[in-house]
């Protein structure tokens, strides 16, 4: 994971004659966004967390960060996501909307470039009604 304070982006008055301050972003807020950017791309059906996320979620709290690692390199942002397809969808299209939607919504949020978004398709997930007919 990254550091604590991933990025700071300097910020100047309106007229931009005196600095106001830094903002700072933690590593957590660009999970959140990179994780809400996967689960709507039409084909994904969920991303992979840990025990400590499954046993978040089965309080019913949504852990948006789950299956996103980021680091900061000297060159760059690096954003891996591990997620889950759903079957009959084509992988590399899935996997080419979740780099595009990713690196939109973290450069429109934040002003940030990513140099790398890497895509870990971790499982397929089958419709669950096909699965009870079979049985």
């Amino acid at each position: 994971m990254a550091e604590k304070v991933i990025q700071s982006l300097p910020q100047s008055t309106p007229a931009g004659k005196e600095e106001l301050g830094k903002i700072e972003l933690a590593p957590e807020v660009i999970e959140v966004i990179a994780g809400i950017a996967t689960t709507e791309v039409e084909g994904v059906s969920g991303t992979r967390g840990n025990f400590a996320t499954g046993v978040v979620e089965k309080f019913g709290k949504k852990v948006h960060g789950k299956g996103i690692k980021t680091e900061w390199t000297e060159t760059g942002l690096i954003v891996d996501v591990y997620c889950f397809v759903q079957y009959g969808a084509s992988v590399a299209k899935v996997a080419h909307q979740v780099q595009t939607q990713i690196r939109e919504a973290i450069f429109n949020m934040t002003s940030l470039s990513t140099q790398e978004v890497n895509v870990h398709i971790t499982g397929i997930q089958f419709d669950q009604v096909n699965d009870a007919k079979t049985e």
